[in-house]
């Protein structure tokens, strides 16, 4: 992977067992957004997760936050920015922001720690980390 910021944009449209009884998307759910941002930001650099876990690679969440700024309804269209900020030895930070329009509806951070199939901290694979 190379060294220049990776940020790419998800659509996600709010299902409605996404939301509580006041049809707000309940907090826990941001988290969810977060993953699948995560995860389709990898695939769009031709890497994905299935593949690292076949080769021994699980990356995990060390660390992650999420500032709630206004709420997602029921049916809303909303794009998630997940950016790649950061890929040292064996971790990578993201940044999120999820808008409906132009209102920021969250913004959120995490850090994925490489761990083995036993848990035990690892080397982010080569094809993974910015090149020395």
């Amino acid at each position: 992977m190379s060294e220049e910021v990776l940020t790419h944009e998800l659509p996600i449209r709010v299902r409605y067992f996404e939301t509580d009884q006041m049809g707000v998307v309940h907090h826990a759910n941001y988290f969810v957004y977060f993953e699948m941002g995560r995860t389709e930001a990898l695939r769009a650099t031709g890497i994905d997760y299935r593949s690292l876990e076949k080769r021994g690679y699980m990356l995990v969440v060390a660390k992650i936050a999420c500032q709630y700024r206004a709420p997602a309804n029921y049916d809303d269209e909303l794009i998630l920015a997940t950016t790649v900020n950061r890929i040292s030895y064996a971790r990578i930070d993201h940044t999120y922001i999820l808008r409906r329009g132009e209102t920021i509806v969250a913004e959120g951070s995490s850090t994925l720690a490489c761990v083995d199939r036993n848990g035990r901290p690892q080397a982010l694979p080569s094809d993974l980390r910015p090149s020395d």
